[in-house]
């Protein structure tokens, strides 16, 4: 379906100041830029009052994008509904465990609503009506960043009942799995069961968000089919997926599980932002870039990253550049900018596009341009890029509610870290030390593919995954579990037998202590250590039963008992780190112990990043990004032919990255 490398911008018409379509499409195609995306933001627009449509707008954007060659998504509007519909149904606003949303943001209804669902399928069919038949239009986006809004309405929890008994059947099952006698919460008929939004059960709040996050991919596919009764066979359909916000996108998305949602999709889309300047490192692009490649175990787009951005993102010269490359390094087959041009009102006009506010073609859309010209030569080389990792990173957004529930402090504490810190500790360290990853869902069952198996706070985990897990290793695969891992079932209920469950064989230990670190650092005879490795969080106190300590923790009570260890086990290894360290002290134990665990481990370090794949035409493609503002030697590289210059390259030729700069080399 997508034949080259797409590169381009959100496009929104209806958001600008002045008529000026046919002088932006001139704009866009002049700088190489072959797709925007527009329609999913403008539903008052579109039909702006009860049953009263106007595509005109719309219609004159496709046309004049077909007139200039550029390609077009369509999105479907649903994601922030018109006053109108709020005004017609007052309970269409969320209820939430904050309460009942206001009118005036975005994403503020509940989307199991029957009138929304009734006016969000009438818009959508008569958007298909209007736009499928056009040659422009080559995809569809359904949504926008869906997630379930918390609704907790009365709607939504008789729904969860239902989903109740039909996994239960009866309250007595319920009530078990859920340890529902504690604090009398137990329940006689189905009837009883209580607003979720009062739960102090942990098992049964986190159903409940299990349950919200199944509404996601339900509404997802619930869109696809009515997109599927208009679309033509050559266009695709994709979601913008996005991740756990830290004012920039940082971790696993709590409110969706994006690999069952991506069923819905042909493509996988995302949303990465990331720190720009100074604080440009990469990780969000490699770890955005992994999750989306696995949701479909294939390429992806990028639907929207930054080019200028939030405040403080402005992109070194350079940067633009190096940006791109790295998404198309980690697998996108496109990248696309939030947005065209910087907003003249409203919340997002700081957010700035490729032009600035002056509408003019400035020096970010000069970057751009060169961009789009350097892509263009590039697309036979990185089209459909294949990435094969040897190394996979589970994650689980059940064990992610687990640790939101019964996170590393103490009861009543404001927690520092979340799942997704500890996910990222990780796959920050694989980073630095340029070792790629795919990331792959708990649903997961066969990883003989990989030499190794990485498990990030597995706290929540199918006593069948744990067998598919030990066997795994049994048959001579590589394990790295962290602390916190095989501690409870999928319903957040401690299992009862020796810690951690069905793994303490593989692992080689057990333990049934844990407790915070306070002035507790690392020693290894092992491994060569920082001066100061301190360990933060959380420790677990290991007894080994049949493992190797290659780390201990150096404190006048805990000291000498094993924080890192290794064991042997059927045809494999398992390693364990029963403690959470510093970034340096990781990335330590990482360089000694991914080679034990089967992983070669690069001579390169970041800020010199290098990424690979199999191109097209079944060459090696290599990256050399320099995430720095220094200069820096590509100290070793094979024979090749730089590109896009195709030129040749002798082995012993020296390479110099500039500073936030990028070499390629295809073999």
């Amino acid at each position: 379906m997508i034949d080259k490398l797409l590169y381009g911008a959100a496009y929104y018409a209806e958001y600008m100041p002045e008529e000026r379509i046919e002088k932006d499409m001139e704009l866009l195609a002049a700088a190489g830029f072959d797709l925007i995306r527009v329609a999913e933001s403008a539903w008052s627009t579109w039909e702006p009052r009860d049953g009263v449509f106007d595509f005109s707008l719309l219609t004159r954007v496709l046309d004049a994008a077909q007139a200039h060659g550029i390609a077009v998504i369509v999105g479907t509007p649903t994601y922030a509904i018109p006053p109108w519909l709020a005004q017609k149904y007052p309970d269409v606003m969320a209820d939430t465990h904050a309460g009942p949303c206001r009118y005036g943001h975005r994403q503020n209804f509940d989307l199991t609503h029957p009138g929304y669902r009734f006016h969000a399928e009438r818009i959508i069919r008569r958007l298909m009506e209007a736009v499928a038949a056009h040659p422009a239009v080559i995809g569809y986006q359904l949504d926008n960043e869906t997630k379930p809004y918390d609704t907790c309405s009365p709607r939504a929890q008789a729904l969860f009942k239902d989903w109740l008994k039909e996994r239960f059947g009866t309250v007595e099952a319920f009530n078990a799995e859920m340890g529902l006698a504690y604090w009398s919460n137990s329940i006689a008929d189905w009837d009883e069961l209580p607003d979720v939004r009062g739960t102090i059960n942990g098992s049964l709040g986190a159903e409940y968000a299990a349950f919200q996050r199944h509404l996601v991919t339900e509404f997802l596919l619930w869109q696809r089919s009515i997109v599927d009764e208009y679309r033509r066979p050559d266009q695709f359909v994709t979601h913008n997926f996005d991740y756990e916000w830290r004012n920039y996108s940082f971790g696993l998305q709590p409110d969706a599980d994006q690999f069952e949602a991506a069923a819905a999709v042909d493509i996988a889309g995302c949303d990465i932002y990331h720190p720009g300047e100074d604080a440009l490192t990469g990780a969000e692009i490699a770890f955005g870039g992994a999750l989306a490649r696995g949701l479909k175990k294939s390429n992806y787009l990028v639907l929207e990253t930054q080019a200028q951005g939030n405040f403080g993102w402005l992109p070194y010269p350079g940067q633009l550049r190096l940006q791109a490359l790295a998404h198309i390094a980690s697998g996108a087959d496109g990248v696309e900018y939030w947005h065209w041009h910087s907003i003249h009102n409203a919340i997002e006009s700081y957010w700035k596009g490729v032009l600035s506010h002056d509408m003019a073609p400035g020096q970010t859309y000069r970057e751009a341009a060169q961009i789009g010209a350097e892509l263009q030569k590039l697309s036979p080389h990185l089209l459909h890029l294949q990435k094969h990792s040897r190394v996979a990173v589970m994650v689980s957004n059940r064990s992610q509610t687990g640790l939101a529930w019964f996170p590393t402090c103490q009861q009543g504490e404001t927690p520092d870290k979340n799942y997704s810190d500890y996910l990222r500790w990780l796959c920050d360290s694989l980073y630095r030390l340029n070792v790629e990853y795919d990331i792959v869902s708990d649903a997961q069952r066969d990883f003989s593919g990989y030499d190794l198996l990485v498990l990030p706070c597995l706290y929540a985990a199918d006593e069948d995954l744990l067998r598919a897990v030990d066997g795994y290793v049994k048959d001579g695969g590589h394990l790295l579990a962290t602390f916190r891992t095989g501690f409870a079932d999928r319903y957040l209920k401690i299992y009862h037998d020796a810690q951690p469950h069905l793994l303490t064989r593989c692992l080689g230990l057990t333990y049934d202590r844990f407790t915070k670190p306070v002035g507790v650092t690392l020693a290894s005879d092992a491994i060569a250590l920082p001066d100061d490795t301190p360990v933060t969080d959380w420790m677990e106190l290991p007894e080994l039963r049949g493992a190797r300590a290659l780390c201990v923790y150096d404190h006048p009570f805990w000291g000498g008992i094993p924080a890192v260890t290794e064991n042997d086990y059927g045809a494999g290894r398992a390693a364990y780190l029963a403690a959470c360290f510093s970034p340096a002290g990781l990335d330590a134990v990482l360089e000694a112990l991914l080679p034990r665990l089967g992983v070669d481990v690069p001579r390169e370090r970041f800020p010199l990043v290098v990424r690979r794949g199999v191109n097209g035409m079944g060459r090696e493609v290599t990256f050399y990004f320099n995430f720095s503002s220094s200069p820096l030697p590509v100290p070793d590289h094979p024979a090749g032919t730089l590109l896009p210059e195709e030129t040749a390259l002798a082995p012993d030729t020296p390479i110099e990255l500039p500073p936030w700069g990028a070499v390629l080399l295809e073999q």
